[in-house]
């Protein structure tokens, strides 16, 4: 599908009253014209590709799903929009996600919730959901999101697509709004591995404008290509944590995960049992570090520099008045939570002890995986997608949706989603979890679960 052909699906879809509300803004027909007339011979070669309206653009708003921003253009292009445009790529849209990246099913977005293709009773999962359902509604082949808690590989598991995370610091985060500096990520989504894969590719590399930027070539289309990937996983171990096969998971789950193991051994791979004790913590310890980090980035956003203000007849009643008017209730709820954290006579209480489990998570992966093992199998969510307002009213519910996915953040390691199956016409993800800077590997392995899938 063309680039032009991609835009008169996506403004059809939206503007019809069975609209997802995945895009908060769509772009000119006339400019994804003139981007498709020199796209080039690049390895996106004219490819319409969404992008998660977080990530700063010069022809398109970037709102972060919130009131405060609403009408605020950014003066310059983040890395990956500017790569993925080097490469070929046309930007179609800028898509709707939980305000500022902070929720789990797209419900907290400040202009309203995206449905999930497969059941608009559903939310496509968070805060990316606006990301996850362009790509699985067909209306665009990959999109980019980011990742701060697993909020690029939930949405991909109940939306039915490839979601990846890459190592923290394979991705520029330049021109990425940040939530939490030092777990966010931008990551990508496909409707195939391949296609996650060849984006990452193309918005991968050092930046030296991020200073989480890892120094190292951008990442080679033809290595993770499915020309140069093994045909099968001989010589592959892959464990199997005890910790996230709990007594709660939902039996769908558990079933689908066991038969995408069997997928895994019928490849040739090792299936091994291994244990990450930490992972219990991980939830509680990635909501102290991320709201607190959050209540240091997002106090820029106080109506003096940029984005909403309200008039006031003191400074300290505009910022009140303006963060008041501006910010939704899980933004308020997380940057309150954050402050407490890191306030006096707290914070060797709550941030100083999160950091001692994030070490002692990032030492357990670091120690399984150098002790024989080269892959991790897990469910990417405990549930298949539930309903529109199920969880909304329960924060502590929400925040147990990224039990899988936070550990991964935490540890800053490469993780990804794939489809294995659906139950009751709903999707269910797999996630694979890979060493640091093993990118490669993983999509490798996610390759072999999509053939068996498709086989079956």
């Amino acid at each position: 599908m063309s680039a032009s052909a991609a835009l008169d699906v996506i403004r059809a879809a939206e503007e019809s009253s069975g609209s997802l509300n995945a895009f908060l803004s769509i772009a000119d027909p006339e400019a994804v014209s003139a981007a498709q007339a020199s796209a080039g011979d690049g390895i996106l070669r004219g490819t319409p590709i969404a992008v998660k309206d977080n990530l700063a653009t010069l022809d398109l708003p970037t709102t972060c799903g919130s009131r405060h921003l609403e009408e605020y253009r950014s003066p310059f292009e983040a890395t990956v929009v500017r790569r993925l445009r080097d490469a070929g790529g046309i930007v179609v849209g800028k898509t709707n996600m939980d305000e500022f990246g902070m929720g789990s099913s797209t419900e907290h977005s400040a202009f309203g919730v995206t449905l999930n293709p497969h059941d608009l009773a559903r939310v496509p999962g968070g805060s990316s959901g606006g990301s996850a359902a362009a790509v699985a509604a067909g209306y665009v082949p990959m999109a980019l999101g980011s990742d701060t808690g697993g909020s690029v590989r939930q949405p991909a598991a109940l939306c039915g697509v490839v979601g990846i995370k890459p190592t923290h610091g394979r991705v520029s985060r330049y021109g990425l709004v940040a939530f939490a500096s030092s777990l966010d990520q931008v990551g990508t989504f496909g409707r195939t591995v391949d296609e996650a894969a060849r984006l990452l590719a193309a918005v991968s590399g050092h930046d030296p404008r991020d200073a989480t930027s890892r120094d190292l070539p951008p990442l080679d289309p033809r290595e993770l290509s499915g020309d140069a990937a093994p045909q099968d996983l001989a010589g592959v171990t892959v464990g199997v944590p005890a910790e996230y096969f709990p007594g709660r998971l939902d039996a769908s789950v558990r079933e689908r995960a066991e038969v995408a193991l069997d997928w895994l051994r019928a490849a040739g791979a090792e299936v091994r049992d291994v244990t990450l004790p930490s992972t219990s913590l991980a939830v509680a310890c990635y909501y102290v570090l991320a709201p607190a980090e959050a209540s240091s980035n997002l106090a820029r956003f106080d109506g003096v520099r940029f984005g909403r203000r309200v008039p006031a007849d003191s400074v300290s009643t505009m910022y009140e008045a303006t963060r008041g008017a501006g910010l939704g209730p899980e933004v308020k709820r997380r940057i309150m939570l954050g402050t407490f954290a890191l306030s006096a006579g707290y914070y060797d209480a709550h941030y100083g002890v999160a950091q001692r489990v994030r070490a002692s998570i990032r030492t357990e992966f670091g120690r399984v995986f150098s002790g024989g093992v080269d892959l991790l199998f897990t469910p990417t969510t405990p549930s298949p997608a539930f309903r529109i307002g199920e969880k909304i009213g329960n924060p502590l519910d929400m925040y147990r949706e990224d039990v899988f996915t936070t550990p991964a953040s935490l540890a800053g390691i490469p993780a990804m989603s794939v489809p294995i199956g659906h139950v009751d016409g709903l999707p269910v993800g797999g996630q694979i979890l890979a060493p640091w800077w093993q990118e490669a590997r993983m999509i490798h392995a996610a390759r072999i679960l999509e053939s068996a899938g498709m086989a079956t």
